[in-house]
């Protein structure tokens, strides 16, 4: 009789085991399997911060799911955490029946991120914010704001458009009802497959402060949080919430207006003034300039 009762006990331990793990938030700990029921909200529109320093990586926002459903991971400017890594961002993809979170990782290359275009960069497939050239990140300013520090930079908008998977209604899944409908192409699984890297402690802390700031929680912004990017990531002494206007909702991310570089806080970006479509912004005069040779170069203002 009590070794039935000892058996009853570790079988009711084992069940609340598995539901605690089934609601715990994807941030809390890597290994962690999260599926949800239903469909995380559209993307929001918003516009880049400047770049505050050189070397600083583009991590873009993206939905979690948290203890109140799902909440907004601002996109923020983070250091690699080796020479010559990228980021791929995180993606929810669907499977049977279920949306299932796919966590971010560092590597050599960018693998597969659903297709989802995100934007600065991370148009659906693969990267084409930037490249390691000389153990140094130079920027693409087409789809990339940096900062007046910023030096290491070239221009180029056909990686861009060969990159973009056109997402107006700013879907934020891959597979299922309604989802983006895009599957790995060679490189992207060949790069899937390679040796990964975790986030950061920096990423991971940034998650959790997301996490446990009600406000962005769908459940209480109506899918429009109002923190949607900042210059550094929360938790710093120097972070920075670029604050986003739905009453001027446009169709794209786009590229923020050009920081003072003198420490001050930044101006609040206007959604208005961004791109439409996820596409890169136009030269002067709305003639764009495309460069077949993207080798990065040094410019001595930063960009143009």
């Amino acid at each position: 009789m009590r070794m039935f009762r000892a058996m009853r006990v570790k079988s009711m331990r084992a069940i609340l085991l598995a539901l605690f793990l089934c609601v715990l938030p994807a941030s809390s700990w890597a290994g962690v399997f999260i599926s949800v029921g239903f469909a995380p909200p559209m993307l929001p529109v918003y516009v880049q911060p400047p770049c505050p320093e050189p070397g600083l990586m583009w991590t873009p926002g993206y939905w979690a799911y948290g203890g109140d459903g799902y909440y907004w991971v601002p996109g923020t400017w983070v250091p690699a955490p080796y020479v010559g890594a990228l980021w791929t961002p995180p993606y929810w993809g669907w499977s049977d029946g279920l949306f299932v979170f796919h966590r971010g990782y560092w590597g050599p290359h960018v693998g597969y991120y659903g297709g989802v275009n995100y934007g600065f960069g991370y148009m659906g497939i693969g990267f084409a914010g930037g490249v390691w050239h000389g153990g140094v990140f130079a920027y693409n300013t087409a789809v990339m704001n940096v900062g007046p520090g910023v030096h290491s930079v070239y221009r180029d908008t056909t990686i861009v458009h060969n990159t973009t998977i056109i997402n107006n209604n700013h879907v934020a899944y891959s597979g299922g009802p309604g989802g983006i409908n895009h599957q790995p192409t060679r490189e992207e699984d060949a790069y899937s497959h390679e040796q990964h890297m975790a986030a950061t402690s920096m990423q991971t802390q940034h998650e959790n402060a997301a996490m446990h700031n009600t406000n962005n929680y769908a459940s209480h912004n109506g899918g429009h949080p109002s923190n949607l990017a900042m210059e550094r990531p929360a938790g710093r002494n120097s972070d920075r919430a670029v604050n986003y206007n739905s009453s001027k909702l446009n169709s794209g991310n786009g590229t923020a207006p050009r920081g003072n570089g003198n420490g001050t806080p930044p101006k609040t970006y206007n959604s208005s003034h961004s791109n439409t479509g996820n596409a890169p912004q136009h030269a002067g005069g709305g003639q764009q300039h495309e460069s077949h040779q993207p080798p990065p170069r040094q410019e001595e203002h930063g960009h143009r």
